[in-house]
């Protein structure tokens, strides 16, 4: 495994800096998504944190990188170039759901290095105790906010059904984060008003989990950041009847209307699902972009309604050479 990792970032690494790469990345764009930026990089190093945050010297080590290699841009003029052309190939940080976080910990990175970034809210979180429920079932069960609340969570889970796996009780702190991972994404299954009930039953934290709108302000007074929506409820789009997907729409563009100088004309899908009914209902409430999870490199030609990014997880972060072997995949014609 160490040498297969090996062999991506070098392959990476050349890709980046030979004139093949320069050439086939000449005029594209690269827009990442990220999640989280928690306050240390151990938290974030374990599995069932892994893919959806990065720690604070991760995150930086990865400014670093892509401000060697690459114009960090806006979104929008990669969506939009300007007349403006450099030999540098571009890329731009998005970030889904709206973390507190993103505030707390991304921001002052984000305005050290001055790299802009878009960020999605799930509106509907923005300024209100709604949580997440997959950050607070995981935590819960990680134990974060002690046995007896772990426990109770764990009674309900069978009440429903769903058992913990035995692995979720390892002494081995990967392989137990690893078989809470498997057992978060097997939730998924559940019906919204289950996970919902969920949550319901796990211990409040001490401060929300989202952003809240004078955050959201204050963000985009700086000039670095500007927001469009991720979904009012954070609903799956695709598992809604017409009436429910056009209020899940609507709401949502009308907090970012409400709240937001300058919302992004960009709809960003939550989990990334979305089909030919979906694109077509975003379509017609005034987005001319959305943004997917497929990965690829922007070039102009796709689907405006179905925009690839590449996920950066903590082990990319850490060593962004792997990300420039997932963008030499991605780039190859």
């Amino acid at each position: 495994m160490a040498i297969k990792q090996l062999l991506k970032r070098t392959s990476g690494w050349l890709y980046l800096n030979s004139s093949v790469g320069r050439q086939q990345l000449h005029g594209a764009g690269v827009i990442l998504m990220l999640h989280r930026v928690l306050p240390n990089d151990r938290a974030a190093d374990l599995p069932h944190r892994n893919e959806l945050c990065v720690g604070p010297k991760a995150f930086e080590h990865l400014l670093v990188w892509l401000k060697k290699h690459f114009d960090c841009v806006p979104l929008m003029e990669i969506l939009q170039p300007g007349s403006l052309r450099s030999e540098r190939p571009k890329v731009t940080l998005t970030f889904d759901d709206g973390w507190r976080d993103n505030a707390v910990h991304a921001f002052p990175l984000l305005q050290k290095y001055q790299v802009p970034a878009s960020i999605f809210l799930s509106t509907d979180f923005i300024g209100s105790r709604q949580r997440f429920w997959w950050e607070s079932i995981g935590e819960t069960l990680w134990n974060s906010h002690g046995e007896k609340a772990r426990l109770h969570l764990i009674e309900c889970l069978q009440q429903m059904g769903r058992p913990l796996p035995v692995l979720c009780d390892d002494p081995d702190v990967q392989r137990r984060s690893l078989a809470l991972l498997h057992f978060l994404q097997n939730l998924k299954t559940l019906s919204p008003v289950d996970l919902n009930r969920l949550t319901d039953e796990c211990p409040q934290e001490s401060l929300p989990q989202a952003l809240d709108w004078h955050q959201v302000r204050s963000l985009e007074a700086s000039g670095l950041v500007r927001f469009g929506p991720h979904g009012a409820s954070h609903a799956i789009l695709t598992g809604l009847d017409d009436q429910r997907l056009d209020e899940e729409l609507s709401r949502s563009r009308q907090a970012l209307l409400n709240s937001c100088n300058r919302p992004l004309p960009v709809y960003c899908y939550p989990n990334g699902d979305n089909d030919e009914r979906v694109r077509q209902h975003v379509a017609e409430h005034h987005f001319p972009f959305a943004l997917g999870t497929g990965t690829g490199i922007y070039r102009g030609n796709c689907d405006p309604l179905a925009l690839p990014r590449f996920g950066v997880s903590q082990r990319t972060a850490r060593n962004p050479e792997l990300l420039s072997w997932r963008i030499y995949r991605g780039g190859r014609p």
